[in-house]
């Protein structure tokens, strides 16, 4: 993610220290995203990723945390903080509230083909499934009362069509929100974000899961939906991609089947996912932070993907 906190190498050493984990190799900067700050953390016993979490706070950390060492153990490959001697996985660290995770083995797959969408649509499904019986809650804290209180803070920086088309789809998921279908949707922990650079791969095998940051309880239906917003697009036209898509879904719904409402329900809830994306990354655009290293994401992406959704629904057979 973005710098927005420097760690000098001595501050570096003594968390590798609390952790037992060894001598500082390197620490370096990792470029990219909006939310943390993020650094590769290469000790003498192996690499690992230092997060300071920079809007998150304490009472919210433990969630996303916890909910790592519940899919590690469950057999899921996605991040494992490490503990101190006290068993304490939450530190702090320049002031600010931190974890030290494994550093997982490949690397993103940016151009993604069937093979791919298909592996990680099945882990994808597996990872739902695993996290039912995870104890602690906490809902996705950009899901839809974030979208209502931040659609009028951005309106005044958008011209008029993309602000009416801002407002007719926020009223449009407010509507979905308050149907039975929706209440009927299977529900539990969500990653809420596995994007393509959110994901890891050696050749064709999915080698891990993570940045759960933005992780909390929603519908499986949303998570499935915005992998598809993102795996399953053509990133420079915002169009559907029918043959990954295709892969992904058919993968998913062999591990675990989409319900008669998530079937029904899949064209409002692909909007609903450009519709969280477009409202984040006009946010983070027009209202920046300082950061050592910062780009934001084009907020106009997802306007077109949210255009071609509602213009073209994806229906299953």
């Amino acid at each position: 993610m973005a710098v927005f906190t420097e760690v000098s190498n001595s501050e570096a050493q003594d968390l590798l220290h609390r952790l037992q984990l060894g001598e500082l190799i390197e620490l370096r900067g990792i470029q990219g995203g909006i939310e943390n700050t993020n650094y590769f953390l290469t000790s003498s016993q192996g690499e690992y990723v230092l997060t300071l979490f920079e809007r998150l706070t304490a009472e919210q950390l433990p969630f996303y945390l916890h909910l790592m060492k519940h899919l590690a153990h469950g057999g899921i490959p996605v991040p494992d903080p490490q503990a101190d001697a006290n068993g304490d996985i939450l530190l702090t660290v320049c002031g600010k509230p931190a974890a030290v995770v494994n550093k997982l083995a490949g690397r993103s797959q940016l151009a993604p083909q069937g093979t791919h969408c298909a592996a990680v649509g099945a882990m994808l499904a597996r990872m739902h499934l695993a996290g039912r019986d995870y104890d602690r809650r906490q809902p996705n804290l950009r899901g839809l009362p974030w979208w209502n209180e931040t659609v009028p803070v951005v309106l005044p920086h958008i011209d008029a069509a993309q602000g009416a088309l801002l407002r007719s789809e926020l009223a449009y998921q407010n509507h979905v929100a308050a149907s039975s279908a929706y209440a009927a949707l299977p529900r539990g922990p969500v990653h809420a974000d596995l994007f393509r650079d959110n994901v890891m791969f050696e050749g064709e095998e999915l080698t891990g899961f993570f940045d759960f940051y933005f992780a909390g309880v929603d519908t499986w239906l949303f998570d499935l939906a915005v992998c598809l917003n993102d795996w399953c697009i053509d990133l420079a036209q915002g169009t559907h991609d029918a043959g990954r898509a295709r892969c992904m879904l058919d993968a998913y719904q062999t591990v675990r089947p989409l319900t008669a409402p998530e079937r029904e329900l899949l064209p409002a809830m692909l909007r609903a996912g450009a519709l969280r994306f477009w409202i984040s990354r006009l946010w983070d655009f027009h209202l920046p932070r300082e950061a050592s290293m910062l780009t934001p994401h084009d907020p106009t992406h997802f306007e077109r993907v949210l255009r071609e959704r509602v213009a073209h629904p994806v229906l299953l057979p």
